[in-house]
């Protein structure tokens, strides 16, 4: 097979939870476990840094990569699901997986994909960590597919645990309350192994609380220890300086990544580091933390977090697309300076999107549209049930048609808004 005919073998044969939803997540590791035993265990083979979250943990994975890397590291970096190129998942220093490396690594155990039957995400983890191993990094941030216990990425012993926050998401899969959620998240703690949880929320901190003490696991709660102050945005710069216990820790901290949500996810990466530099043997300097924060998009290639298109009109997109995450965009958007506000917006059939609804602005017209996969809501449905919060607009054939239908009722100080959903945002860029 060309490498065409490879991820088409990966997209079709196998059990995708881009494309089919809740029948591609696996019960158990088992998969995994024999995949990664065919091949000799490399997850076991460098150090890593576990992370997890409802929202928060693709920036958050980023930026500790990104800091990592600025440090002279050779770090890998495992992300999903992709925005434009497949290869997006597995990083080395900020490079991705090259296409012959995809294709040899299928072809080679291809027999062994159809014996064990593995999810796409099964396999892609197993590639992931072969390809780390192979290339002998020093370490590697691997963030969570979905939830935490039952995730392939599970079977790592990191060098730090990462839960950024915990908010309702996936409620067929991992629970109805918060703390249901948080147990399944909770479930990437484990023996002796430090924890570092981004944001407190009463309901969940007494899971985490209770599991990282049966596990013997130091537990830091970040957002008890540092805060964050003089936050602003200036030059596509997002600016803050990080007090711990009232004494100021880092001064006038830039990041390339400007979303008003990512304060939170900074706090998360800072007291990881502190508590890398603590109990792993990596030093990691101050100096770094400076560099890496301030080009996280250029050193690990992020994309679609509070992301600017273009200017004139102000084009912009974001993949929030639960009810948490919407409501940090929503923040983003009523801080910045537009004469009218037009969204273009899509979502998936398989999740409730009422709050997501409720929450959106209702001064605003909308471009109705369905992701290109199988889980895409149609675009009548979404409109029809966009009409019963006051929202209105316009349903279009595709997210390409609804982009450009967006450009063109617009004027050169409006703001036109992409998002509603990860795949919609993937098909903009």
């Amino acid at each position: 097979m060309n490498y065409q005919e490879t991820l088409d073998f990966l997209y079709s044969k196998l059990p995708m939870f881009t494309r089919v939803g809740a029948a591609a997540f696996k019960k158990d590791l088992t998969n995994t476990i024999i995949f990664c035993e065919a091949l000799n265990n490399p997850q076991n083979k460098f150090k890593s840094i576990h992370v997890a979250g409802t929202n928060g943990k693709g920036s958050t994975s980023h930026m500790l990569a990104s800091v990592l890397q600025a440090q002279g590291f050779k770090t890998g970096l495992y992300t999903s699901p992709h925005l434009k190129d497949f290869r997006e998942r597995i990083r080395i220093n900020g490079k991705m997986i090259s296409k012959a490396e995809v294709k040899s690594f299928v072809k080679t155990n291809k027999k062994l994909i159809f014996e064990i039957e593995p999810s796409f995400f099964e396999a892609t983890v197993a590639m992931a960590f072969e390809h780390f191993a192979r290339h002998q990094v020093d370490i590697a941030v691997i963030e969570v597919g979905l939830g935490g216990r039952l995730d392939s990425t599970n079977i790592i012993t990191p060098e730090i645990s990462v839960i950024t926050n915990i908010s309702i998401d996936h409620t067929n899969m991992l629970g109805n309350t918060l703390p249901e959620i948080a147990g399944e998240k909770a479930g990437i703690i484990k023996k002796g192994i430090p924890v570092v949880i981004g944001e407190t929320h009463p309901e969940s901190e007494p899971i985490f609380v209770e599991k990282a003490k049966a596990e013997s696991a130091q537990i830091f709660f970040a957002d008890d220890d540092l805060e964050a102050r003089d936050i602003s945005v200036k030059n596509n710069k997002l600016q803050l300086s990080v007090y711990e216990k009232n004494t100021l820790k880092y001064q006038k901290l830039k990041t390339d990544l400007t979303g008003l949500y990512q304060p939170k996810n900074i706090l998360t990466v800072l007291k990881t580091l502190d508590v890398l530099n603590e109990h792993s043997g990596l030093e990691v300097a101050k100096k770094s933390i400076y560099d890496g924060l301030a080009q996280v998009k250029k050193l690990t290639g992020l994309q679609g977090r509070w992301q600017t298109l273009s200017k004139n009109p102000l084009m912009i997109c974001d993949t929030g697309h639960n009810e948490a995450g919407i409501t940090e965009v929503i923040k983003n958007i009523e801080q910045t300076q537009y004469e009218r506000l037009h969204i273009v917006f899509g979502m998936v059939k398989d999740k409730d999107i009422t709050k997501v609804l409720s929450l959106m602005p209702k001064n605003a017209s909308y471009y109705f549209c369905k992701p290109h996969i199988e889980r895409g809501l149609e675009t009548c449905e979404l409109q029809k049930q966009a009409a019963a919060f006051g929202l209105e607009g316009i349903a279009c054939q595709s997210v390409p048609d609804a982009k450009a239908t967006a450009i063109s009722h617009a004027g050169e100080n409006d703001l036109i808004f992409i998002g509603g959903s990860t795949f919609v945002v993937a098909e903009a860029l």
